[in-house]
């Protein structure tokens, strides 16, 4: 009998760098969690993005509404709908192999109650096939959460800055600052937990309160604006990979400069085939 060590076994295991081929689910993240495992997520909207992160090894992936602002044209989440959630969650879902996928819930597709929020869950669950779904606030979201869990949908909870309520906080503040938000937020934190969620995303929140979040759950916490000791970090794939035209917020680092890539590729092709020297007899047939 072939032994394996301890160590190997818990790489093996490993959300990111791990060899496992079969597809990420809450029981990983879970397990992540108690070996105090870190591990990155992403966003993605479409097959080909989501095939070269499942690639890069991105264990979690996020189909978030995000995709109103980055690839829908929008000014805020606000609009995204049901049907753009489901039709680009389940692409990625075909384009990935290992990654466990994560659909956003929109604006408007869970706020009436926990029955809304579950016939729209499941909706993604049926049609687009993510393995978990993400819905924004605290105590307010407990009870959807919980039918949802109940009903086996796992959840991801967004607490801190909650993007689809930009219209109420007047634009995008740091949520948690001074002790009446901070306690809050703890409440908020413990509320998903209780409910039953698998992990919370803290989105702009004081890195010292991020973290004490972080050591009080028993969840996995996704950071996002939110300091280093959170269990995960996400970004927005766009701004990561430096797609995104004009600003980025501050706590975006950029990994490449693609827009400035696809711009240099388009206007070498552009040049090419004004010139003539495109298409050439090695791209021709006969």
């Amino acid at each position: 009998m072939t032994h394996v060590s301890p160590a190997r076994k818990q790489s093996e295991k490993a959300l990111y760098g791990g060899t496992g081929s079969r597809r990420i689910t809450v029981r990983d993240i879970a397990a992540a969690k108690e070996r105090a495992e870190r591990w990155p997520m992403l966003t993605a909207y479409d097959a080909m993005t989501a095939s070269v992160l499942d690639q890069a090894g991105i264990p979690v992936l996020l189909v978030g509404d995000s995709m109103g602002n980055c690839h829908l044209g929008y000014e805020s989440t606000v609009p995204v709908t049901m049907d753009e959630m489901a039709l680009l969650s389940a692409a990625v879902v075909r384009g990935t192999r290992r990654a466990l996928v994560v659909g956003d819930l929109p604006f408007g597709s869970y706020q009436e109650g926990p029955v809304q929020a579950l016939r729209n869950a499941t909706r993604l669950v049926k049609e687009a096939g993510v393995g978990a779904v993400k819905l924004e606030g605290g105590e307010r979201s407990a009870h959807q959460i919980e039918l949802l869990v109940q009903s086996g949908i796992p959840v991801m909870a967004h607490i801190g800055l909650t993007p689809q309520s930009v219209n109420a906080y007047g634009g995008y503040p740091v949520q948690g600052r001074g002790e009446e938000a901070a306690q809050q937020l703890l409440r908020d934190a413990k509320a998903v937990q209780d409910a039953g969620a698998f992990a919370v995303v803290l989105e702009l929140v004081p890195a010292e309160l991020a973290a004490e979040v972080t050591r009080s759950l028993h969840i996995a916490t996704v950071g996002i604006g939110a300091g280093p000791d959170c269990d995960a970090q996400v970004l927005v794939w766009t701004d990561m990979a430096g797609m995104t035209d004009g600003r980025v917020p501050r706590f975006v680092k950029q990994y490449a400069q693609l827009r400035q890539g696809l711009g240099d590729a388009a206007r070498a092709f552009a040049e090419d085939v004004v010139g003539g020297s495109y298409p050439a007899e090695e791209h021709s047939f006969h």
